[in-house]
Order: C-alpha cells, then sequence, then structure tokens
C-alpha cells in the first residue's frame, strides 16, 4: 500500500468515527464513555494523519 492510499484510508476511517459520534451523541440514551472512546479513536487517526502526510 503506498503512502496515498494508506492516508485515505485513514481519512476514511476519521470521517466514518465522526460519524459515529455524531450518530451517538445524538441518540437518546447515549453513552458517554463510548463517546470518549470514539474520540480518542478520532483524536489517534488525526495526529497519525498528520504526521504522514508530506509538508
Amino acid at each position: 500500500m503506498n503512502l496515498t492510499s494508506h492516508l485515505q484510508e485513514l481519512k476514511k476511517k476519521h470521517d466514518n468515527l465522526s460519524d459515529a459520534v455524531e450518530k451517538e451523541q445524538r441518540s437518546p440514551g447515549s453513552d458517554g464513555l463510548e463517546v470518549s472512546r470514539l474520540k480518542k479513536q478520532k483524536l489517534h487517526l488525526k495526529q497519525e494523519i498528520t504526521r504522514l502526510t508530506p509538508a
């Protein structure tokens, strides 16, 4: 897998996590721990994307 396709895959996962966080926050019985876990995963992906993105 080349860098470009890897970055695209990471961005897709980041977008999916964004959707999951929004969905969880909108649900009536949302679980704060689950939202926190999803946000941490999202942050980790963003940091990885930033690290791998050429300057």
